[in-house]
């Protein structure tokens, strides 16, 4: 079961001599080891993983935590730029794992739109730009605003927030500046994360990219520190023989699939982009998706909400109502991330799932890691989905739904009707 402390920093410390060191002053009384604990990947670009803590994504974490954290982040921006600067401001997500804490720190100053990148591609969708994350599973960002010009500075003064949930070496942001001011001119850039990892020396390199693009680049997070890594990692850790995937329990559980009732007016997030204008809808919608699954829930029993790899912010509300209504309530998502599974006390990632992916892929299985917690041993599953992940891979053997039942956790299946990028468009044009 999932004990996300910081033990865990030991284990990997202990095996392989990699470590975390706090550098720079916290805000809002967090240090790097509050915010991340190590785990280990199975990629050759890069061996170490920064588990968040706070984030929902690889460990089930109760949903007031995850707000709180984006909250906090919110706060250091406003306090870096100013509130009226916040409030005009555009602010940008990065797939996946930073789509939701993206949506998370646009309410928390309340600007004036949100778009998050996306690793989907559909027949019929736009795409209006791309740029790359090296060390990523899935390396290529794609831009699918409905509006074209949806980026576009509307003031000379206007900040771009760009937000991720960790700085590594700063360059998938300069990236996404670069590909952004190739078409959009603005000069203004803040870069917002969680935790910042970079060095002196990449500090320097990012500030030079700044002076010699024109553009002015500001960095807030919530705690900044180093990793250290020793030469032999990646070798070591593709090596080491990660624990099975997959348990089995000896009763399988049940299967209800749920059609929530999402105003097609209401973005399901930000893919194709979200206004301000928006928040009171969406969160009603939310509010209306957790009474249609409350009647399928056992109120004894606790829930993990699952979120669909990038559809990370309404499954994070929703799970915020069921909250309210008396459950004991963590929240995670899926992952295109092959991290290593290690049942070691104090290690992150102590229990782990391989299945199809939902959407054509193949080839590339997805993940979703611990489900089950010492706070919530032995929980319901509330998966939450959209219509193009609701596939006959999903339930099929070795889909999601059955890797999750045979586990034996009850599930209720959610779907949620996607957001069409066209209809999107349609919706901006007739509020002008």
């Amino acid at each position: 079961m999932s004990d996300p402390g910081t033990v865990g920093v030991d284990w990997v410390t202990d095996r392989f001599g990699v470590e975390i060191s706090a550098t720079g002053d916290a805000r809002a009384g967090r240090t790097v080891h509050d915010l991340v604990s190590l785990g280990l990947r199975h990629n050759r670009r890069r061996a170490h993983l920064l588990v968040s803590t706070v984030l929902g994504k690889h460990i089930p974490t109760p949903p007031a935590v995850v707000r709180g954290a984006a909250d906090d982040l919110g706060a250091a921006i406003i306090a870096e730029i100013g509130a009226d600067s916040a409030r005009g401001a555009v602010v940008f997500g990065f797939a996946e794992t930073a789509t939701g804490l993206g949506h998370c720190v646009a309410e928390r100053i309340s600007a004036s739109r949100y778009l998050h990148s996306t690793r989907r591609r559909r027949p019929g969708v736009t795409v209006s730009g791309t740029f790359e994350e090296g060390h990523s599973h899935a390396t290529t960002h794609l831009l699918q605003p409905s509006d074209p010009a949806f980026l576009d500075a509307t003031t000379p003064q206007e900040v771009l927030i760009l937000v991720d949930d960790e700085i590594s070496t700063g360059k998938t942001a300069l990236g996404a500046i670069e590909a952004i001011v190739a078409d959009r001119p603005r000069t203004r850039f803040v870069v917002a994360s969680l935790v910042d990892m970079r060095t002196a020396a990449q500090r320097s390199e990012c500030d030079s990219f700044a002076a010699e693009s024109g553009v002015e680049v500001t960095y807030v997070s919530l705690a900044r520190g180093s990793v250290t890594l020793p030469p032999t990692l990646l070798e070591d850790v593709w090596g080491l023989e990660a624990d099975d995937l997959n348990p089995v329990a000896p009763r399988r559980g049940d299967l209800v699939a749920v059609a929530l009732d999402w105003p097609s007016t209401v973005p399901d997030g930000g893919r194709h982009g979200i206004l301000r204008a928006d928040s009171t809808h969406f969160h009603r919608a939310a509010d209306d998706a957790a009474d249609n699954v409350t009647a399928h829930l056992d109120p004894r029993r606790p829930v993990v909400v699952i979120g669909h790899e990038e559809l990370m912010y309404a499954p994070l509300c929703i799970a915020e109502a069921l909250e309210r209504r008396g459950f004991g309530t963590a929240y995670q998502t899926t992952t295109r991330s092959p991290a290593q599974v290690h049942d070691v006390p104090g290690y992150p990632l102590r229990r782990g799932f391989r299945f199809l992916a939902p959407e054509s892929d193949p080839g590339r299985p997805r993940y979703v890691y611990n489900v089950a917690s010492i706070e919530h041993p032995d929980p319901q599953v509330v998966l939450v989905i959209d219509t193009p992940a609701d596939t006959d891979e999903l339930r099929a053997p070795g889909g999601l739904v059955d890797v999750l039942t045979a586990a034996g956790h009850p599930v209720v299946l959610a779907v949620l009707p996607e957001t069409h990028q066209r209809s999107s468009a349609q919706a901006r044009e007739s509020v002008r």
